[in-house]
């Protein structure tokens, strides 16, 4: 990448994780770290990581398979995906009771992200997508 190019060169970076708590929070772990390394804004696109892994380690869930996070930049759009394999069970967004302590995660992608989405993959698979637009990191003088 030329050091004066305000553009972003094309990044990928994918990773299996178990369908737990600890995956998820091992997803946004590492998916901060990945955008730090490519000088990326890590806000809120680690908050979309969070709440796309946590939703895959709880309703994505299906014992003995993973579920994979992965993340592309091409031109001046960062995509978060998150594939989990409970293709039968498409997400929505609801209004939760206002006393209820969760299901609000897809509110917040929605509320996060430019634009988000589903693309239903091979049976079984889901891809829960986010993008956030991103500009190349300010050369430092």
């Amino acid at each position: 990448m030329n050091p004066k190019s305000t553009e972003l060169a094309p990044r990928h970076y994918s990773v299996q994780l178990s369908p737990t708590p600890r995956g998820a929070r091992l997803a946004r772990l590492l998916a901060t770290e990945q955008l730090r390394s490519w000088g990326l804004p890590l806000d809120p696109a680690r908050h979309l990581v969070a709440e796309l892994s946590n939703n895959a380690a709880d309703h994505g869930r299906v014992p003995g398979r993973d579920f994979r996070l992965t993340l592309h930049v091409v031109g001046g759009i960062l995509r978060i995906e998150v594939t989990d394999t409970r293709g039968q069970e498409l997400p929505k967004p609801q209004t939760p009771a206002p006393d209820a302590e969760s299901g609000r995660g897809l509110l917040l992608i929605e509320a996060l992200a430019d634009r988000w989405g589903v693309s239903e993959g091979r049976f079984p698979r889901k891809t829960v997508w986010a993008e956030l637009h991103v500009t190349a990191p300010q050369p430092t003088s």
